[in-house]
């Protein structure tokens, strides 16, 4: 997905059934579970039921920062809420950008490059075709995710395909220096292949990184956890995080309380960076079911400069980028002669 700077530049189990592992790495386990009644009202924090009640973490993660996604122009004709990535939040070690994209045709991503971070797109609704000029391609459906390695240089389209509102969410992830130039790879989770968990009223697509007894089989240069949570309403959850690692939360639906039972609720299209400790609670203490996604990375510790798709460590790398995508040279040999094809 294309990005610009600002100015212009572009959640018990009684029984674990084991279904199998594939030559391809993809992991299913099923957790079966008794779902107790729901209220239909909004319960009080007295009547709150919790999932892995007893956290197994001992310093719980505050929220230090509160950014709503903003709706803004990108690609072609097509609108995204961006919240990592905007002034207020211009990069979240190791998280460069987090757009949640709504698309509908002729609008969308056309032909665009990228060099030295990863993009990890997950479906939400819809579907989006993806080429690029390595002659690879593809369809993502809802509940599908492509984790792509752009490395040294990637040239590729992300459009709609099919009628109506395609939705989901774009994540970047910034590749350590050693890594900004290695070749470009694909990983690919069809929807019924993303290990879940369902336990007490939350559940759990765990997309990245451990939760809930299920281990995603993505392979995350830079280490990353992506988990994406249901509350049902009444319902707590207590969620452990690597303590060294930086942490936020994505609402998508509903209404949650994060951090502190006291703290003010918060809605649809918020970010929350949480801050220090070693996991976090969660509280839905509404009356219809909360869903959010929790990501963390470990952080790189490493300058960051960005030209719009390419994000290197000096700004002598990005000149180079730029004139290897001009030329067509050093990862970007094919971009000269390359043109996606449209879709339909």
């Amino acid at each position: 997905m294309r990005a610009r700077l600002d100015g212009g530049l572009p959640l018990l189990p009684l029984m674990v059934l084991f279904l199998g592992v594939s030559h391809t790495h993809r992991l299913r386990l099923l957790l079966l579970f008794h779902p107790l009644p729901l209220s239909p009202a909004p319960p009080t924090p007295a009547l709150i039921r919790s999932a892995m009640s007893r956290p197994d973490f001992t310093s719980p993660r505050a929220v230090v920062k509160r950014v709503l996604a903003k709706q803004q122009h990108e690609g072609q004709g097509a609108v995204v809420r961006r919240s990592i990535g905007r002034n207020e939040l211009r990069n979240l070690d190791p998280f460069l950008l987090l757009d949640e994209f709504s698309v509908s045709p002729p609008a969308g991503f056309p032909d665009h490059p990228h060099r030295g971070f990863e993009t990890v797109t997950y479906m939400l609704q819809g579907a989006f075709a993806h080429q690029d000029f390595a002659g690879n391609k593809g369809t993502i459906r809802t509940g599908d995710v492509q984790w792509m390695t752009a490395g040294r240089g990637i040239l590729h389209s992300e459009m709609p395909a099919g009628e109506g509102v395609n939705k989901g969410l774009q994540l970047w992830i910034n590749l350590s220096s050693r890594d900004k130039m290695i070749e470009p790879r694909y990983q690919e989770l069809l929807s019924e292949d993303i290990g879940s968990a369902e336990d007490d009223g939350v559940e759990v697509r765990v997309i990245a990184g451990e939760a809930m007894g299920v281990r995603s089989p993505v392979y995350t240069r830079t280490p990353t956890m992506y988990l994406d949570f249901t509350l049902k309403p009444g319902v707590r959850l207590n969620q452990s995080i690597p303590e060294s690692w930086t942490a936020f939360v994505y609402v998508i639906e509903g209404e949650g309380v994060f951090g502190s039972v006291s703290s003010s609720p918060v809605s649809a299209h918020n970010l929350l960076v949480l801050g220090p400790g070693d996991g976090v609670s969660v509280w839905n203490q509404s009356s219809k079911p909360l869903r959010f996604v929790l990501i963390g990375g470990q952080p790189l510790n490493e300058p960051v400069v960005q030209h719009g798709p390419f994000v290197m460590n000096t700004p002598a790398q990005i000149d180079q980028a730029i004139e290897d995508y001009h030329y067509g040279k050093n990862g970007f040999e094919m971009a000269k002669y390359w043109r996606s094809r449209s879709v339909g």
